[in-house]
């Protein structure tokens, strides 16, 4: 028997001989890559995309990759504000606050907390129970200065939050809201700022309305500081919130 040029007596000698590494071809280092990555670039490439999503999660969890704002206000209702209302409201108060973070650009943020709401199916109860969980959250961590609400004097009888005109927390027996609120109507500043139209779709049907209408009837409160814990950028916010004070205070002049 032969195999090529091998006779049977030194075959497996020559085969061994033919098997030995100085015999085998020598590979470059860059051919040394080229057939790593060929076997192994889907493992790289996976990799890639789970080492991104990971970072993407765990960025957005700790807010790097979030732009800070530089105000926050808290909205408590019976209903939820539309979308183009709640833009119109946050493009108001950019237009009066100033860039506190220095990030180079002002940031406005809106948090809808319902709350009261008179609709009794099971899906809005426990909307309404998760918001009362995060409003909650915000309180105790001071995320919003300015509060506005439908019903000042039940958010006030709960959480006794809202800050006298001096900016002080209300005496222990202080459940008032006639110096710590402003009806959005009789301020000049929010009532005849610009704020466009709104465009809602329910049960199939397409409504729209004033953005200014809706906003007339609620009312904006600062909340006051039990302790050291404060709201990021508070003596802005105050500052704001005495020129929008004062602005009420000359309509009823």
């Amino acid at each position: 028997m032969r195999i090529g040029n091998l006779d049977g007596s030194n075959r497996s000698e020559d085969l061994i001989q033919l098997l030995r590494p100085e015999n085998q071809q020598t590979l470059t280092g860059s051919r040394k890559m080229k057939n790593w990555w060929h076997y192994h670039k889907w493992y790289v490439i996976a990799g890639m995309f789970l080492l991104a999503a990971a970072c993407s999660l765990f960025g957005n969890a700790l807010g790097i990759f979030t732009k800070s704002p530089d105000l926050q206000i808290a909205y408590i209702g019976k209903t939820v504000l539309p979308q183009d209302t709640v833009r119109a409201m946050e493009q108001i108060f950019a237009s009066l606050a100033g860039d506190y973070n220095q990030d180079g650009e002002i940031l406005v943020r809106v948090h809808q907390y319902i709350s009261d709401s008179q609709t009794a199916d099971a899906e809005t109860t426990y909307y309404q129970y998760a918001s009362e969980i995060t409003l909650l959250g915000d309180i105790a961590e001071a995320e919003s200065y300015f509060f506005l609400m439908d019903n000042p004097q039940s958010f006030q009888q709960e959480h006794q939050l809202l800050a006298s005109s001096d900016g002080n927390c209300p005496g222990q027996a202080d459940y008032s809201v006639g110096d710590k609120t402003i009806l959005w109507s009789d301020c000049p500043i929010l009532s005849e700022a610009e704020a466009g139209s709104y465009t809602e779709t329910a049960a199939g049907q397409t409504v729209t309305g004033n953005n200014q209408e809706i906003l007339a009837g609620l009312y904006l409160g600062r909340r006051c500081f039990y302790n050291e814990k404060r709201t990021e950028h508070a003596d802005e916010c105050s500052a704001l919130w005495d020129l929008l004070y004062s602005c009420q205070a000359n309509v009823q002049e």
